[in-house]
């Protein structure tokens, strides 16, 4: 069924509040968000190529890796691009369809990070605590399911909130105070009672990033209780080897939470909150890895001696 006669709205598109603040804050905003968006590309583009030329990173920690790589590009290219380009504009306008749009593929992306995060945990423990068996429980064929599972639950989530909000009546306002479109802010503009609304988007987000949150730290807490009762001198280590994954999963989880959880925002607050996870954690992640990383690190070492070596000759 074409999407023209899924929604018989009045509104043809949506007026963005953005980011407010004099000129001068908001080119520094765009100056500085488009600093962190060509870092979002870089690093994580270049942690990819790394996996993919390194053989010495052909691990399934690392193809995991390069997955939440790519993940955190698209998520990131959903929403910064637009609130880079709107900041100069005095007004920021989106079509309906650009907004549906927007929301689907943020909630895609969004979902997918939470199965690739909760696959590096299950790698991660497997690596720990049995680690005679870490190359036959983490298997390519796993690996590659983990990867597939991450866009099917992305999907599906996406279509079951999705399927509710395109149907919506919207016959004003039209003004969303935000840089972007997603469920909660959408919703508040439905010429329609929103509370059952709310209980999807607080049943379907909320709980799914409040059930993907606290089995992670419980599998965090889980691997250092074991490594604590083998040996307590490795304790420091496996804390450290987690420490970057825990780091993560708080930056990500922590706006999912906030907003999801009560989807109907009452402070003007809560649209900062995202850019967390749309700019700074995506930015953070390469980072976050190459730092602590030892076989990153040395896989950039060998890379720049290669390179050095065939320019040289």
């Amino acid at each position: 069924m074409p999407m023209d006669q899924l929604n018989d709205s009045t509104v043809s598109e949506f007026v963005l509040l953005g980011l407010s603040g004099s000129w001068k804050t908001r080119v520094f905003l765009m100056l500085t968000f488009s600093t962190l968006y060509l870092g979002i590309i870089v690093g994580n583009l270049f942690i990819v190529i790394l996996v993919i030329a390194d053989s010495h990173l052909h691990s399934p920690m690392y193809f995991l890796l390069a997955n939440l790589s790519l993940n955190d590009v698209w998520v990131s290219s959903t929403t910064v691009p637009k609130m880079i380009s709107d900041l100069l504009k005095e007004r920021k306008i989106i079509s309906f369809y650009s907004c549906m749009t927007q929301i689907f593929f943020i909630h895609i992306m969004g979902a997918g990070e939470m199965v690739l995060l909760i696959a590096m945990a299950i790698d991660r423990y497997t690596a720990i605590c049995k680690p005679l068996r870490y190359l036959s429980i983490m298997s390519p064929k796993i690996c590659i399911s983990f990867a597939i599972a991450a866009w099917v639950t992305g999907v599906v989530h996406a279509l079951v909130q999705f399927s509710f909000v395109i149907n919506l009546p919207f016959c004003g306002p039209n003004k969303v105070d935000s840089f972007y479109c997603d469920f909660p802010r959408i919703i508040q503009l439905a010429c329609t009672d929103g509370d059952k609304f709310e209980f999807v988007v607080a049943a379907n987000s909320g709980f799914m990033s409040m059930g993907a949150f606290f089995l992670l730290l419980l599998s965090y807490i889980f691997i250092l209780i074991t490594v604590w009762k083998r040996s307590s001198g490795d304790l420091s280590k496996a804390l450290g080897t987690l420490s970057a994954h825990i780091t993560v999963v708080v930056l990500f989880f922590t706006p999912c939470m906030f907003l999801y959880v009560w989807p109907f925002p009452t402070s003007a607050v809560d649209k900062y909150l995202f850019i967390v996870d749309f700019a700074i954690t995506p930015a953070l992640n390469p980072v976050i890895y190459t730092l602590r990383n030892k076989d990153i690190r040395v896989s950039i070492q060998r890379l720049y001696k290669k390179f050095g070596y065939y320019s040289f000759c």
